[in-house]
């Protein structure tokens, strides 16, 4: 004979659970009784040694996934900023987190671009 399931409370809170064939047990959620410390400082991204001015990278998400862009330099906010140029394979100037691209061996020579400090987190943000 199969027993039937019943509803047991596990905490002051309306929370239910369901047992097979034990009566009712009632049973307090434990909290911890002091606060949790929390021993961490916000830093800046640290840049994969791989990654330098002039590497060509390959984008593994978004539109422009399977593509090879080439590395600017990093934002304050920790992204990095690509292009493709666009000229070539269509990818414009824009920013990319380091965890969704693959850097390769080659390097590519940005001895006369200057890209000044128009390029900026400011610059890429939607216009309200």
């Amino acid at each position: 004979v199969a027993k039937k399931e019943q509803k047991v409370k596990v905490s002051n809170k309306p929370e239910w659970r369901f047992t097979k064939g034990r009566g009712p047990k009632f049973s307090r959620k434990k909290t911890p009784r002091h606060k949790l410390h929390r021993n961490f400082r916000i830093s800046p991204t640290k840049l994969r040694t791989t990654i330098t001015p002039g590497t060509v990278l390959i984008v593994l998400s978004g539109q422009f996934k399977g593509r090879r862009v080439v590395f600017l330099k990093q934002l304050p906010s920790g992204l990095l900023l690509v292009t493709g140029p666009y000229k070539l394979n269509g990818v414009p100037i824009r920013r990319i987190n380091q965890s969704f691209v693959i850097a390769t061996s080659t390097k590519v020579d940005l001895g006369q671009v200057t890209l000044g400090d128009k390029f900026d987190d400011k610059y890429f943000k939607k216009q309200k």
